[in-house]
């Protein structure tokens, strides 16, 4: 669905919450019913006539635009091009991430050696590549989902397999709200999808905290990671222990 198309959606659905007919809204904007009808038909309407409707029916423009914002599908993961272009940019990555975090462009350049007109260009090639979308002020919005997940043995993961889980294990896990577990258990299929659907919650809990405490000041919140990973596998120093 296109945006225009969700802001029609929008907007008949704040009509019906006022008890806002057609005909009754023809008649506040001095129109037949017929073409009001013609006209949310068609799916599409100049701004103006957007505004004029919303003032009419008592509702906010910005309210509609918001949620429609809000009701835009957005991507769970990326794909392999996208990745791959990622990849072939360090600096490109780099931002990707912060955006993910929420970072303002001045808490990029401020932390990492990036120039604002080079984090600007960065972020230009995000908006691109379909990850955020650049609004004026060099502000941004995501275009993928609180539930983003890199593609499961794709180009990013298999970096971070590669370059980043090493580097991440070799921490001592012992500071506060830090915690390092490894659990082995032998489970049923059944046992095991119950798990993988909590691990999917926990990570949406994750997510929803995220955003909540992005009202926070700076100082006041810390960078984490979860790095998560469920499979059926055994150490290769046990494997060559096993009996023929």
């Amino acid at each position: 669905m296109s945006s225009p198309e969700l802001v029609i959606q929008v907007l008949r659905a704040e009509l019906r919450a006022a008890g806002i007919t057609y005909k009754a809204l023809a008649g506040r904007i001095g129109m037949s019913e017929s073409s009001v009808k013609r006209m949310f038909g068609q799916k599409d309407m100049a701004l103006s006539r957007l505004a004029q409707i919303c003032k009419a029916a008592g509702v906010p423009l910005e309210d509609v635009l918001r949620r429609a914002a809000d009701a835009r599908p957005q991507a769970d993961t990326l794909t392999p091009t996208q990745e791959k272009s990622l990849m072939a940019n360090p600096r490109l990555l780099l931002v990707a991430i912060c955006c993910l975090g929420n970072w303002t462009l001045d808490q990029i350049i401020d932390t990492y050696q990036l120039s604002e007109p080079e984090c600007i260009g960065l972020m230009v090639e995000l908006d691109r590549l379909g990850l955020i979308e650049l609004k004026p002020l060099n502000r941004y919005s995501m275009r993928v989902s609180t539930t983003f997940r890199w593609l499961p043995d794709g180009p990013v993961q298999q970096y971070f397999r590669e370059h980043v889980v090493e580097d991440y294990f070799s921490g001592r896990f012992d500071g506060a709200g830090e915690t390092l577990l490894c659990l082995p258990a032998r489970l049923s299929l059944g046992s095991s999808r119950e798990l993988l659907l909590k691990i999917q919650q926990l990570a949406a809990e994750l997510a929803r905290l995220h955003q909540a405490d992005r009202r926070l000041a700076r100082d006041e919140r810390d960078g984490v990671t979860l790095l998560l990973g469920f499979q059926s596998w055994e150490s290769s120093a046990f494997t060559a222990l096993r009996r023929a």
